[in-house]
This record gives structure tokens, C-alpha cells and sequence, in this order.
């Protein structure tokens, strides 16, 4: 229910945590004799539950029932596939499956059904792999009236042509982009055809490198020795994130902290320009402070976040579950004009 990992990454008896269905087994047995005796104790090995292939029998035991009851639970009615591109730790291709659908008190749900390996990551290679998939679960194609894909994946155009290939054969499952990821994948090209935008974002990822990667034991010692100046409580190394291109709520958070810890930031980029070990990212903090304090670098700070916050705003209400098509084409109205009347009072 948690989502919490079955399996520890150390289960030998001196580890300080087994992870959670050994951890959780101590538990029970110190709040039961019964448990603790027969089970721990003296039962023999094959019958403690705590072999790792006896856990994997468990994981996989629960994953047919979870799937077996969701599958009930979609009955015989119509349903949506969203897939993904995942990779195990061998870095082999997957597909992650879910199914959109509407359950009997009519309520919209989506449920993860599999991983799926994929050999080949040709359009019609995928496409056979997802029927597989939903013959596995007795899930017929033709009851299938949605398909989404991650439009920033490294899959996508193949993704682009198993779309197709499933329209060729089920005219009624339409393709759904993401509309939040679509508004961010739309914003990052246009705002990168500036050069001023463009270099604006590629400094501000410089400055989280370089505040990111500095020694964290030499600014903690330029914080106690007051040579830093931060306001108290403040937990500066994590305020900065590096800016995903795919991820613009990213840039947002990053710019709203930007001009929260401007002054603080020099500070560092000051301290660490002074006592660094690393040549390269000691040059590179020396001149980000000249560059943070012209007025271009200031200017194109707010009006982003500025431009930003309306987008951001935006891009919260399109993700929200109840949000209708018709209320959500109304706030793109809105947000248009938003940015419309800052182009003409700028």
C-alpha cells in the first residue's frame, strides 16, 4: 500500500535494516511468543520465510493476485493504455504498462499491470508486445480507447509509429498527449529560439553545478566561521535544483529560490572561488558573480519568473484529476492572455 521496496539491499543478520518484510517480521515476533518460537526460532530453514527465493515467491504471488484483481475489477468494459520507456539494472529497455478505466462506483482509476521486456524497440515490435501483454490478462485490443505515450522519451518516435499502427487497426483508440508535459515540451524550444533566454537558463544550470558539486565540509566551515552569511535555519545546499528541460516546474522552483538566496549565493560563489580545491569550478565561481550582477541576468531573472509562475499555475491545474477538458481549454484562454498583456506593456 506504502509502494515500499519488499527486498533490503543488506539482509544478513548483523545489518542494522534487513529491509521491510524482515524488519517488519522481527516486529511481529517481539510482539508475539507464538511467532517468535515457531517461526523464527525453530522452524526449520525452508520454513522461516525469510530465504531470499521464498521472498521472490511471495513478491511475485502477490503481483498475480493484485493483477488478477484488478483485471476483475475492469470486467469486460473499456479501458486506456499509458505506456512508458524503463530500464532494469542491467539498462535492458522496458515498457511499463497501465490501464486507464472507469471501476463500478464510476470513478476514473489507472492501475501499473506490468513491465514488459522489449528485444527490439521498432514500432511494430512494441505493438506486438503490448498485445501480448493484454492477451496475457485476457484484455481484448478492440476494447481499447486511449493511447498515451511519454513524449520525451528516448522511444518516442517509435512510440509516434506504434500509435499509428494501432489506429490502422482501432480507429477509436485515440491518442491522448499529456497536455502539462505538451505545454512544457512546447515552452523549452520556443523560449530557447532567444539567446538571451537560452543563456540566461545555461548559467543558471553552471550556478547549480557549481554550488551542487562544491565541498560541502568547506562551506560548512565558511558558514561557522561567518565568512558565509545565511539567514538562520536555512538549508542552503539543497534550495538550488538543476533545471530539467522536460520538468519546467523545475525552472520556477529553481528561479523563485534564485532571487530568494541571491545575496547568499554570491557569498558562496565567493567563498568557494577563494577555497576550492577544483581549478575549473574555482574559475567558474569567480566569474558567475560578475555575470549574476548585470542588469540582463537580473532583468531576464523576473520577467522568467514572471512568465513562468503563469505557465506553473497552468501546468498544477491541467495535472489535477478532475479537471475537465472544457474548464482546462478556458484556463489556456486565460493564461494566453496573461502573457499577452505583458508583450504589450513591456
Amino acid at each position: 500500500m506504502q509502494g515500499l521496496a519488499f527486498r533490503g539491499n543488506d539482509e544478513f543478520e548483523n545489518s542494522l535494516n534487513q529491509g521491510t518484510f524482515l524488519e517488519l517480521l522481527k516486529v511481529l515476533a517481539l510482539c508475539n511468543e507464538e511467532i517468535n518460537n515457531v517461526v523464527l526460532k525453530n522452524a526449520p530453514d525452508n520454513l522461516k520465510l525469510t530465504f531470499p527465493n521464498i521472498q521472490r515467491d511471495i513478491i511475485n504471488a502477490a503481483a498475480i493476485e493484485t493483477t488478477k484483481a484488478i483485471i476483475i475489477n475492469l470486467r469486460d468494459d473499456l479501458f486506456s493504455i499509458l505506456v512508458d520507456e524503463c530500464r532494469d539494472v542491467s539498462v535492458k529497455k522496458q515498457m511499463g504498462v497501465v490501464i486507464r478505466y472507469v471501476n463500478g462506483f464510476g470513478c476514473v482509476v489507472e492501475r501499473f499491470i506490468s513491465l514488459a521486456h522489449v528485444q527490439n524497440i521498432s514500432a511494430a515490435s512494441l505493438k506486438k508486445g503490448i498485445e501480448s501483454l493484454l492477451s496475457t490478462y485476457g484484455l481484448s485490443a478492440s476494447s481499447l480507447r486511449g493511447q498515451g505515450y511519454d513524449g520525451a522519451s528516448n522511444m518516442r518516435g517509435e512510440f509516434k509509429g506504434l500509435k499509428s499502427l494501432i489506429l490502422k487497426e482501432n480507429s477509436n483508440a485515440y491518442y491522448i498527449h499529456y497536455f502539462a508535459h505538451q505545454l512544457q515540451l512546447t515552452l523549452v524550444p520556443v523560449a530557447k529560439k532567444h539567446s538571451s533566454i537560452s543563456s540566461f537558463f545555461n548559467t543558471v544550470t553552471h550556478l547549480v553545478n557549481v554550488i551542487r558539486g562544491s565541498c560541502k565540509s568547506k562551506v560548512l566551515e565558511g558558514i561557522a566561521k561567518g565568512e558565509i552569511k545565511i539567514k538562520q535555519g536555512l538549508n542552503q545546499e539543497m534550495a538550488l535544483k538543476r533545471p530539467r528541460d522536460t520538468r519546467w516546474s523545475s525552472h520556477y522552483g529553481t528561479l523563485i529560490n534564485l532571487m530568494h538566496l541571491f545575496p547568499f549565493i554570491i557569498d558562496v560563489l565567493k567563498y568557494i572561488g577563494e577555497n576550492g580545491s577544483d581549478d575549473p569550478q574555482m574559475a567558474e565561481a569567480i566569474d558567475l558573480p560578475d555575470i549574476m550582477n548585470r542588469f540582463e541576468f537580473v532583468f531576464v531573472l523576473h520577467l522568467m519568473k514572471k512568465i513562468l509562475g503563469i505557465i506553473y499555475e497552468l501546468s498544477q491545474v491541467l495535472q489535477r484529476k478532475d479537471q475537465g477538458i472544457l474548464n482546462a481549454m478556458n484556463l489556456v484562454k486565460v493564461s494566453k492572455y496573461c502573457l499577452q498583456v505583458i508583450r504589450e506593456n513591456s
